[in-house]
């Protein structure tokens, strides 16, 4: 099962954390009220793709939207996209709404937007499960790329 997955690799990677499981959620709010954590301390593991092969993870704390232009100048590349959800799946292991960096069945790269950061509470492989972390843990567990990378809904 792809929740055991994520939290084997969590311990193997030596992170504390904590297991909150809810049911299905409708927004950002309920989510971050029933994993007791403010809207901007859930972070989505999005899967972005550089080529047909090669992808990558980023975190993206939740009230924020991966800047492409921003993305695009880190990694030095004119074009990225985001992969249909049987190319993630086949990418992570995972079904979209459940990924995580951690038990992918691929290590991809991880860049971690700049305000990732503090207690923060990531998907943990399935539907209605998360993890409490920090996020300087994840960040090193996963010798994540720390960059601005998002801009706001509004921005």
């Amino acid at each position: 099962m792809s929740e055991e997955r994520a939290i084997a690799a969590l311990e193997a990677a030596g992170v504390p954390y904590r297991v909150t499981r809810h049911g299905h959620v409708g927004s950002l709010a309920e989510a971050a009220a029933l994993r007791g954590v403010d809207p901007d301390r859930i972070v989505k593991t999005l899967v972005v793709r550089r080529a047909d092969d090669d992808h990558l993870f980023v975190l993206v704390p939740g009230d924020r939207q991966i800047s492409w232009p921003k993305l695009r100048g880190l990694l030095g590349v004119s074009r990225l996209s985001m992969p249909p959800p049987e190319d993630a799946f086949a990418a992570t292991g995972y079904e979209r709404g459940t990924i995580t960096p951690f038990g992918s069945s691929h290590p991809w790269p991880v860049v971690a937007d700049e305000q990732v950061t503090g207690t923060i509470s990531l998907g943990a492989g399935a539907h209605g499960v998360a993890v409490t972390v920090e996020a300087r843990d994840v960040i090193a567990a996963l010798d994540a790329t720390v960059a601005d990378v998002t801009d706001s809904p509004t921005d």
